[in-house]
């Protein structure tokens, strides 16, 4: 009887205590990974660094709380750790993606060809990236929808990164018929690339005549703006062109089909 209630006094003791080191340890690694990102955040450091850091620290603290709560219970930390070594083999068998996504996430961090605030279009999927995590990175979509790629998909596909310059070049095909002036609407689109306020002079606007289309020359106003007014720039100058060459009497061409038709006497 004494025995029992030894090892029952024993073993309840052991669980206090681990309940009370598991709270503690919570609310110790939330005040850790607080301090963490308010240290990050003096330094400047990447906010794409930012996230993996904040996810990997918070990892390897929850392991080490687990240990310790184990320790109290008696388990010895080498024989814990022998036993979690011989379980690592088959976890990392049965986890080979995630580890995959977890260097991958390394080397996007490393490599960078992208960061947090980009707009990127890779593995079949384009949007701005607002977190790079361990495993996984997170787009948005123009139309606000989320997207979760694997960091492997990422590092080991192509992209385009829209937002790795300051500039950009828009080329703007405008058609017209084969009846209309070719020369006064050249001149009436180089016109308005060079007046319109948010298309940039240096690179200069070229407008050239670029493909002979199936109704008529076709005009490529190739025309270059800063990253931020790209769009705008490229809706606002198609209609500009549309409105400016219907006031020059300039045809644009549709597809339309004429049908002939001969008297047989």
């Amino acid at each position: 009887m004494e025995l029992i209630k030894e090892f029952a006094l024993t073993y309840l003791g052991r669980a206090v205590l681990g309940v009370a080191i598991w709270v503690i340890g919570r609310r110790l690694i939330t005040l850790l990974l607080n301090l963490l990102d308010r240290r990050v955040d003096k330094l400047k450091v990447d906010e794409s660094l930012q996230t993996f850091l904040a996810t990997l620290a918070n990892m390897a603290l929850q392991v080490l709380l687990v240990l310790t709560v184990a320790a109290t219970f008696g388990i010895e930390i080498t024989t814990f750790a022998a036993i979690v070594g011989a379980a690592s083999l088959a976890v990392g068998l049965a986890f080979q993606g995630s580890l995959a996504n977890f260097a991958g996430g390394v080397l996007i961090l490393l490599l960078k060809p992208f960061k947090v605030g980009d707009y990127i279009e890779a593995a079949g999927y384009s949007g701005t990236v607002r977190e790079i995590q361990v495993f996984h990175t997170i787009l948005q979509t123009p139309d606000n929808q989320k997207i979760i790629i694997p960091n492997s998909d990422l590092s080991n596909c192509s992209a385009i990164n829209y937002s790795a310059y300051d500039t950009r070049r828009a080329t703007i095909k405008v058609p017209i018929s084969f009846n209309s002036d070719f020369k006064r609407a050249k001149e009436v689109v180089r016109s308005l690339a060079e007046n319109h306020p948010l298309v940039l002079q240096d690179p200069a606007p070229a407008v050239v005549m670029g493909e002979l289309g199936d109704h008529g020359p076709v005009i490529y106003a190739r025309i270059w703006a800063k990253r931020s007014d790209y769009w705008s720039m490229y809706f606002d100058f198609l209609e500009q062109v549309k409105d400016a060459l219907e006031e020059a009497g300039i045809e644009i061409p549709y597809n339309q089909l004429d049908v002939h038709i001969r008297s047989q006497v």
